[in-house]
């Protein structure tokens, strides 16, 4: 292998012809010496920077390609995937006994591996680095590198340990960081945290066109649930996550699933550690089809067949959302993100921001600044929960990237909206909020909502807003028009939702003006309503001929059969061994051996995501379903 090029270590290792975006240019960076600092959506191929780097090092020097990792999950299921592949790969975490770690520190030295993931707080152990000093470390890569920044959103402190273990060893490497989201501050942190020296930096788009976006409203928790088990069920065999915001609602959801007779697991940080490394085996078997969890669960999953996410919660940020939903589609093929939005979900996030532990270290001043910073990240993922434009171009524009203001493959492009003149009920939503502050009062939206449609409850009456002149003045106007009116309203500026335990609806600097239709607010007030339920896509493909098969959907009906016996020739295979099925070969992969359906070997390794040794293994077996 020393004479082998990148490409040549791409196409017989990994079995893929050419690199992704950015990809060539990372790995030709890091093998010339280069710090490097990546910034790449899920599923651009980030492992790949560094794998096969970590094979050309070796090959060459013998020099040993470290990687350091946040979850003892993504250790297993990358080592996993790399020993299918014929890489001498292993990994060192808590979960290793006295000897098993022994075993590794002897693979590292006597020069048998070639890579080798690790947790931040090995790192601490004189053994570990004794060993690798000895052995010489070619290229460090820190995965997930946002999570060295304080101001990123999964920070944490043992990733700070990673420049005393570079200080420490005898020549310091070149390093490699990576990871799926970054704002401008953040990629700043991770520069300085890691001492990195005028690295190679890309920041790949973050578009991922084979993912489809959509946000429902359902007006309760019995709809919300009607919802999502419908969702699921038209999708029984396919593997999804469903994301709630705590616990309780990872339970109560869990058991809905279940009820219901759909094959659903849980995960979240209050049950045993056995029980979440069941359930997580569970769903990377595809025991159970669905993973209902807390955001605890998924960061590094690399699970390449997850076809839909569901976020059940509304998210905190947008950051959060997008590296969430991005677990969806990992392979390549079509696959689902629903929110599920409900007004009360932004209560439910203010609360768990209000309650979330101080970040050590920090003086009074950073503190605020964070809270205010989570703040605003909180309402631009309302705006997105609530908007009519294109969701696809939303989450684009937010992390900076020009992009067309339609997609033709998200909920709001593929929805009829007709534009209708709102303006006199929103002046009577801004007219209740300002008549209740008069009184030196405050409420909330759904209390705003209750006094506009009249309502007879308790709260209301008690409060006495039944006595104000803009109570029950909406009463013919459904309640959820009355809340999108308002929700609008915020998005606009002309009024603002308070922070804290019980947020309440403001006036503005604008309401004023706003109120008495001055300028720029003399012109209607424009509200966009759907017309009916969502059309399919209509995202213009290109002719079948001149276009490789990325989906299930796309192929022929002879296409579709084989794909079904391949599928289940895998899942034969995959039990027989103890992995996860697609070890063996990922849906895109299944996808494109249908597609191209090769007759023997030579052209079996023309299939994406075959290379050499998985051919040699597996080869004969998919050939033989093929030609039958």
């Amino acid at each position: 292998m020393a004479d082998l090029t990148p490409l040549d270590i791409l196409r017989t290792t990994f079995g893929y012809s050419s690199f992704r975006p950015h990809q060539a240019e990372i790995v030709d960076a890091a093998l010339a010496g280069r710090d490097v600092l990546a910034v790449m959506p899920t599923s651009a191929g980030k492992s790949v920077c560094y794998q096969v780097p970590a094979l050309a090092l070796a090959a060459r020097a013998g020099a040993l390609t470290l990687v350091i990792s946040p979850l003892i999950s993504l250790m297993a299921d990358q080592v996993g995937a790399l020993r299918q592949s014929g890489v001498a790969a292993s990994y060192l975490n808590s979960t290793l006994s006295a000897g098993e770690r022994a075993s590794v520190l002897h693979g590292i030295a006597s020069g048998a591996l070639a890579l080798v993931y690790v947790a931040p707080e090995r790192l601490d152990d004189p053994a570990f680095l004794e060993t690798v000093s000895a052995r010489g470390v070619g290229l460090l890569a820190v995965d997930e590198a946002h999570c060295i920044s304080q101001w990123g959103n999964d920070f944490r402190p043992s990733y700070q340990r990673i420049i005393e273990f570079l200080e420490a060893l005898p020549a310091r490497p070149p390093v490699m960081a990576l990871t799926a989201t970054a704002t401008r501050a953040v990629r700043k942190d991770i520069a300085a945290a890691l001492g990195l020296s005028d690295p190679f930096t890309v920041i790949a788009s973050f578009d991922r066109p084979n993912l489809s976006f959509a946000v429902s409203r359902p007006r309760g928790g019995a709809e919300k649930d009607r919802m999502l088990v419908a969702f699921v069920r038209q999708r029984a065999t396919l593997s999804g996550i469903v994301y709630c915001s705590s616990r309780r609602a990872v339970e109560e959801v869990c058991d809905l699933l279940c009820d219901e007779g759909l094959a659903a697991t849980r995960y979240h940080a209050g049950l045993p550690a056995e029980e979440r490394e069941r359930n997580q085996e569970d769903f990377l078997y595809d025991r159970s089809r669905v993973m209902v969890a807390t955001n605890a669960f998924g960061m590094g999953i690399d699970k390449s067949n997850v076809s839909y996410v569901v976020h059940y919660n509304l998210p905190l940020s947008l950051e959060n959302y997008y590296q969430e939903a991005g677990r969806a589609g990992r392979d390549g093929t079509k696959a689902e993100c629903l929110l599920l939005y409900s007004p009360g979900d932004v209560h439910t996030a203010e609360f768990l921001l209000s309650r979330s532990e101080p970040r050590e270290g920090l003086t009074p001043e950073q503190i605020e600044t964070l809270a205010e910073r989570d703040a605003e990240r909180l309402r631009q993922m309302v705006f997105y929960a609530t908007t009519t434009e294109c969701l696809r171009a939303h989450i684009l524009r937010y992390f900076g990237e020009e992009t067309p203001a339609y997609c033709g493959n998200c909920g709001n492009c593929l929805t009829d909206f007709e534009e209708v003149d709102a303006t006199t009920d929103a002046l009577k939503v801004v007219s209740c909020v300002a008549r209740i502050a008069q009184r030196g009062r405050s409420a909330g939206a759904s209390m705003i909502v209750d006094v506009l449609r009249g309502s007879r409850g308790e709260k209301v009456l008690r409060r006495g807003f039944d006595t104000l002149s803009t109570y029950g003045i909406m009463a013919d106007v459904p309640a959820a028009r009355v809340r999108a009116i308002l929700d609008e309203l915020v998005f606009r500026g002309v009024l603002a939702r308070t922070g804290g335990d019980y947020p309440t609806i403001a006036l503005t600097e604008i309401s004023r003006a706003f109120l008495r239709r001055e300028a720029p607010w003399d012109e209607p007030f424009v509200l966009k309503v759907a017309k009916g339920a969502p059309r399919v896509e209509r995202a213009v493909a290109a002719p079948a001929k001149t276009r490789a098969a990325t989906d299930v959907s796309e192929l022929d009906e002879v296409g579709q059969e084989l794909y079904a016996r391949l599928s289940e020739l895998r899942g034969e295979l995959a039990r027989e061994q103890g992995v996860p099925s697609y070890f063996i070969f990922s849906n895109a992969t299944l996808v494109d051996m249908c597609a191209k359906r090769p007759r023997n070997a030579d052209e079996l390794l023309g299939v994406s995501g075959v290379g050499a040794k998985k051919a040699e293994r597996y080869g004969e077996l998919f050939l033989e379903k093929i030609n039958g």
